[in-house]
C-alpha cells in the first residue's frame, strides 16, 4: 500500500496498482484535526487519499492530497447501541480484531482487509452475500472537514445523509464514521472446484444463497466455474462437515488462491477450519500483501434478477476479454438506499474482472463488456476502471441529480472537485 511517511512539499505518489501517478503539488499527512482543518481551509483544491487501492483518478488532484492515516487512531464502542465510532484512516484489518474482542462484528468485509474504512465507504466497496449490504451500508453517521475548515456531522435520517456516505470525496475529508455492528460470529470456509455452468445458470439463486458469503471465480473460458468459495456462518449447534461433492463441484483437496497456479499462503484459512468472522470473510490475510499490484480491476453491478441473462451475455463475448483476464469473480450485494451506491435500490450481482496491467489493451475489452451489459443497467464500481460516459451514469442512478445539487450546495467553490468528478458530474453553471 502507499507509504505516507514522507512529507515533501512536492511529493508524488502512485496508487497501489501503479497505473496512476498522483498529480498533487503536495501530499499531507496531518496528525491532528486542527492541522487538517488548517490545510483544507487554506487550499483551493483538496482530495482525500485512503490506501490508494482505487484503480482510477477518483482520489487525484492538482492541489493538496491529504491522507488521514496520521490522525489519532480511535475506536469508540457503544455496546448498548451496537455501534463503533472509528477514525477514518483505520484499515479494516486494524479495526476488526478490536471489535471481535468486544464481542461484536461488522456485518461483512471486502476481500482485502488492507483498505481504509473511509475510502471503502466513499467508493461503495462491498463483500458478498445475498443478505449482506455493501460496507457503506453499515454507516450510521459520519464527520468530515468541509471546504472552510469547519467540521460537519451527518447521521442517518438527516437530509442529504444518503448522498454523503458514498460521496467519492466530493463533500470533504471524512475524519470519523459510526458503524452498525452485530454480535461476533465464527465462519467456516470451503472451496469447491468445477461447478458445472448449467448448474450455476439453472440454480443461480440457490448457489449464491448456499452460504453467508459466496464468491464464484472464473477465467471465463466457457466451461465450469473454476472455484466457489463458501463462507458458512457457524450455527449454534457447532461446526458443520462439508460434503465431498456439491451440485457437481468437488471439494478442493487443499487451500486455494483465486488465481489458478498461485500459492494460497496469503489467503484466509480454508478447509472448513472455524475461525472468527474477520479471519474468514476476507479472501486475503492482513499480514500479507495479496499480490504485487501488477493488475487492473473493473466491476459492474446488475440487478440480481438479471444475473443469469447478464452472465450469458458476457459468456457470448468471452473471447473479447478473457485473454486479458487474470481472474473474474461474481458476488451478490443486498440493496441499500445510498444515492451513489452501485447497489442502490436493487439487490445486485457484481461481475468483477482482474486484468493484466495493460490499460491500452483492457480499454476495448471494457467497452465490449459495458455494451454487453447495457440492457441490464450495469453500474460500474467507482473505484475501478470503466468507460461508462456521464450521460449514461445519469440514467443509471436515480439520485444522480440529487447528488449534484448536494455537492453544489455544500462545496459551491469546487474545493473538492477534481478531474474525475468534473468528467462524471460536470457542472454546467
Amino acid at each position: 500500500m502507499i507509504d505516507h511517511s514522507a512529507h515533501a512539499p512536492s511529493a508524488r505518489r502512485t496508487n497501489w496498482a501503479r497505473n496512476i501517478t498522483f498529480g498533487a503539488q503536495r501530499l499531507h499527512t496531518p496528525t491532528s484535526l486542527a492541522e487538517l482543518q488548517d490545510i483544507v481551509s487554506a487550499s483551493t483544491a483538496v482530495r482525500a487519499l485512503g490506501t490508494g487501492h482505487s484503480f482510477n483518478t477518483v482520489a487525484d488532484t492538482h492541489g493538496d492530497l491529504i491522507s488521514v492515516a496520521g490522525l489519532p487512531r480511535s475506536v469508540e464502542i457503544d455496546q448498548e447501541a451496537r455501534t463503533a465510532t472509528v477514525s477514518a484512516g483505520l484499515r479494516f484489518g486494524e479495526l476488526t480484531g478490536i471489535l471481535h474482542r468486544s464481542g461484536l462484528a461488522l456485518h461483512n468485509l471486502g476481500s482485502l482487509p488492507h483498505i481504509s474504512v473511509a475510502g471503502a465507504c466513499a467508493t461503495g466497496t462491498h463483500g458478498s452475500g445475498v443478505g449482506n449490504r455493501s460496507l457503506p451500508g453499515a454507516v450510521r453517521a459520519l464527520e468530515y472537514v468541509a471546504a472552510d475548515g469547519s467540521t460537519v456531522a451527518s447521521a442517518r435520517g438527516d437530509a442529504g445523509f444518503d448522498g454523503s456516505v458514498v460521496s467519492l470525496g466530493a463533500l470533504g475529508v471524512v475524519t470519523r464514521l459510526t458503524l452498525d455492528l452485530v454480535p461476533a460470529f465464527e465462519v467456516q470456509q470451503w472451496v469447491y472446484e468445477g461447478l458445472p455452468q448449467d448448474q450455476l445458470l439453472g440454480r443461480f439463486d440457490e448457489v449464491m444463497s448456499e452460504a453467508y458469503s459466496v464468491s464464484l471465480f472464473t477465467g471465463w473460458h466457457g466451461g465450469p466455474i473454476d472455484q466457489v468459495w463458501l463462507k458458512h456462518r457457524v450455527a449454534d449447534d457447532g461446526p458443520r462437515t462439508a460434503p465431498h461433492t456439491w451440485l457437481g463441484a468437488t471439494l478442493a483437496d487443499g487451500p486455494r488462491h483465486p488465481v489458478p497456479g498461485v500459492a494460497a499462503e496469503h489467503c484466509t484459512r480454508q478447509e472448513g477450519v472455524p475461525g472468527p468472522w474477520h479471519a474468514r470473510l476476507p479472501h486475503f490475510r492482513l499480514e500479507f500483501t495479496p499480490s504485487n499490484g501488477e493488475e487492473l480491476q473493473s466491476e459492474y453491478f446488475v440487478a440480481r434478477h438479471d444475473a443469469v441473462a447478464a452472465y450469458e451475455a458476457l459468456d457470448r463475448i468471452r473471447q473479447r476479454f478473457s485473454p486479458l483476464l487474470q481472474i473474474g469473480e461474481i458476488r451478490t450485494v443486498a440493496a441499500d438506499d445510498l444515492w451513489l451506491s452501485p447497489a442502490q435500490g436493487r439487490d445486485s450481482v457484481a461481475f468483477h474482472f482482474t486484468w493484466v496491467p495493460d490499460t491500452a489493451a483492457v480499454t476495448p475489452a471494457l467497452r465490449a463488456i459495458e455494451e454487453a451489459l447495457a440492457p441490464f443497467g450495469a453500474r460500474p464500481h467507482w473505484g475501478k476502471v470503466f468507460t461508462t460516459p456521464p450521460g449514461r451514469l445519469r440514467e443509471l442512478y436515480g439520485h444522480y441529480a440529487d447528488f449534484e445539487r448536494l455537492t453544489e450546495r455544500l462545496d459551491p467553490d469546487g474545493t473538492f472537485r477534481n478531474d474525475f468528478l468534473a468528467e462524471h458530474f460536470p457542472r454546467t453553471g
